[in-house]
């Protein structure tokens, strides 16, 4: 406890648990926290790219001051102060960064040379990297190594999960681990009913619609999803970005470009709303997952939910309940054909599943976050 006094002589009594509090220009016991997502461009389609938008659309309704960028505002300006001594960063209380990469490495030796807090988020682990891109198993084990000695860097790592922490925590990374939900924007989904017709149309799309949302991976379940729509009559659509290029592994070029005649791959779509209202049951026959974001986004839409019964999901969602998890092919197949002749279990699973997500909204990703900066910063 701390007593302040104001230019005219009154004087008042305030914890300080964190730096920068009443400092000129900031927000009172305001955190000035870069938030921080290199890339941000080509990762905006990705999972982390949604994080990182919901972590600073949480933060604006707290007293977190946050900017998304280390850097001066341009190259000239950067340059500038440099010759000046000021360095190439902006001023903040603490860093927080949601990639491994270069950029994220500067921040950090810049923020161990300031005594700067630091936080960085786990998005990314060995396990959920494999089977993504080309030859993406063949690195997972080197990535490992370089995931156990970046993340141990930090003052704290967060993660999605406990899941994620404990496969962090057998690395071992040498850091605290704390979990928070990734959240969902529910605000972000409104309307998507209205977008029906329109994508149903866009796609030839009709009955049933199985359907899936992100970037087309084998991980993801993709040959799953392909062999169980072989096997079935419904329609399956695809709602994501796919590469082609180099980089694109064989299993995800063979399904794209050569799909089951009722299924549907677009490609990138501009309104992720449609594909939430187009479809009727989300289907993820993923391997891994450190949480889930479009599973949340699935369930505030309140549609019914099939997902693989892997270790993840059972802190999250429960069978039965607000969603069905199987573990084989023809358990997905079983639950499918379920939803199918009954609509009542799907608006059942659905309901349910809308006050699942509805627990994981940004009121909480921004109380949570906004007192993790604060504990970090003391």
């Amino acid at each position: 406890m701390a007593e302040y006094e104001t230019f005219t002589g009154e004087r008042y009594a305030f914890c300080l648990p964190f730096r920068w509090a009443f400092s000129p220009g900031r927000r009172a016991l305001g955190v000035r926290a870069l938030n921080y997502l290199e890339l941000e461009g080509p990762l905006q389609r990705s999972g982390w790219g949604t994080a990182a938008a919901q972590q600073r659309a949480a933060l604006a309704d707290t007293d977190i001051d946050v900017v998304t960028s280390p850097w001066r505002d341009d190259l000239l300006s950067t340059a500038r102060s440099i010759a000046a001594g000021d360095g190439a960063f902006r001023d903040f209380d603490l860093a927080h960064c949601n990639a491994p990469g270069p950029g994220s490495l500067a921040v950090a030796r810049h923020a161990h040379q300031n005594d700067i807090p630091l936080v960085l988020h786990a998005h990314m682990t060995a396990e959920d990297f494999g089977e993504s891109f080309r030859f993406s198993s063949e690195i997972a084990p080197l990535l490992e190594r370089y995931l156990r000695w970046f993340y141990s860097q930090a003052d704290l790592v967060l993660c999605p999960s406990t899941y994620t922490k404990n496969v962090l925590e057998a690395y071992p990374v040498d850091a605290p681990i704390e979990t928070i939900t990734n959240g969902v924007d529910i605000d972000s989904l409104a309307g998507h009913e209205a977008l029906r017709e329109e994508y149903r149309d866009r796609y030839d799309l009709d009955g049933m619609v199985v359907f899936a949302l992100g970037n087309v991976f084998e991980r993801k379940g993709l040959t799953d999803f392909c062999r169980l729509a072989e096997s079935t009559d419904y329609d399956f659509a695809w709602f994501g970005p796919y590469d082609t290029g180099p980089q694109a592994s064989p299993v995800v070029k063979r399904w794209t470009q050569n799909p089951p005649q009722n299924v549907t791959f677009t490609g990138w779509i501009d309104d992720k709303r449609g594909a939430f209202g187009a479809g009727d049951v989300y289907l993820f026959p993923t391997k891994n997952e450190n949480q889930g974001i479009a599973v949340l986004e699935a369930m505030a839409c309140g549609k019914a939910v099939v997902l693989s019964d892997i270790p993840v999901f059972e802190e999250f969602f429960t069978h039965g309940e607000d969603c069905l998890k199987c573990s084989s092919r023809a358990e997905f197949r079983e639950a499918l054909d379920r939803l199918s002749d009954d609509p009542g279990l799907r608006e059942r699973l659905g309901r349910n599943a809308r006050e699942t997500a509805a627990e994981h909204g940004l009121e909480r990703v921004g109380d949570e976050l906004s007192r993790i900066y604060r504990d970090v910063t003391v």
